[in-house]
């Protein structure tokens, strides 16, 4: 009897697990999913900054303005593969010209629109007029877009100062990275992942990216800027 029971509790997680992969449920968990791994970048990037300036406190406040701009996003990245899966099917090596076709078209149209919805979205959140919000993605967006050979870590530079960090950061992410990083990670996504795990996918691969975008939108602003502005809750938070 406990034996059927113990053989019997996996194959309904992996039920369970399945369903969340599929049907209506399959929105929830991209929507669900975005928002938690955006936040969870949001974290890293706080505490690794913790790590240098010991003075400096965790903010509950930004990390849920983060949560609530991911969930923002699951939905459009869950209708976005949706609609490029159909209009460009493709599965496996033979498929690699429609596979690149794709990355392609993901990196044109939705890299730019979602990196531009990001720091619009979270400058809203945080008390900014849409000319504020503006202007830092016209200063921002294109470091976050272009190529760059670099790999060095943005938060080690940025708490090092010329000096080598006192430890190893885990998350190496391309400081002007967006075409380093994501037509690699798209073309696995495009050939080899089934299409109802395609946004799950990206999440994962996003942790470090969510980490880097976490840094670059509250890193200081260019001398002679003013930082954005926040509302008093956000202050404070």
């Amino acid at each position: 009897m406990a034996a059927s029971y113990a053989s019997a509790v996996p194959r309904m997680l992996l039920r369970s697990w399945r369903s969340l992969f599929s049907g209506r449920l399959l929105l929830l968990t991209n929507t669900v999913s975005c928002g938690g791994l955006l936040a969870a970048g949001d974290v890293l990037q706080q505490e690794w900054h913790r790590r240098k300036h010991s003075q400096s406190q965790l903010q509950l406040g930004r990390t849920g303005r983060m949560f609530v701009v991911g969930c923002s996003l699951g939905p459009l990245m869950h209708y976005w593969y949706l609609w490029l899966d159909w209009a460009l099917p493709a599965r496996g090596v033979r498929c690699l010209r429609t596979g690149i076709k794709k990355v392609l078209i993901d990196q044109l149209v939705a890299s730019p629109t979602m990196g531009a919805w990001y720091f619009m979205a979270i400058g809203t959140l945080e008390g900014q007029s849409l000319q504020e919000s503006w202007d830092e993605l016209k200063e921002k967006f294109w470091e976050m877009y272009k190529v760059s050979p670099s790999l060095s870590c943005p938060l080690c530079a940025a708490g090092s100062r010329g000096q080598p960090p006192a430890a190893p950061c885990p998350l190496l992410v391309p400081p002007q990275a967006d075409w380093s990083v994501w037509p690699a990670a798209q073309i696995l996504n495009f050939l080899f992942v089934p299409p109802p795990f395609r946004v799950a996918y990206v999440n994962v691969v996003t942790l470090g990216w969510d980490t880097y975008l976490s840094y670059l939108k509250y890193r200081p602003r260019s001398p002679g800027q003013e930082p954005p502005r926040q509302s008093q809750s956000s202050a404070g938070a």
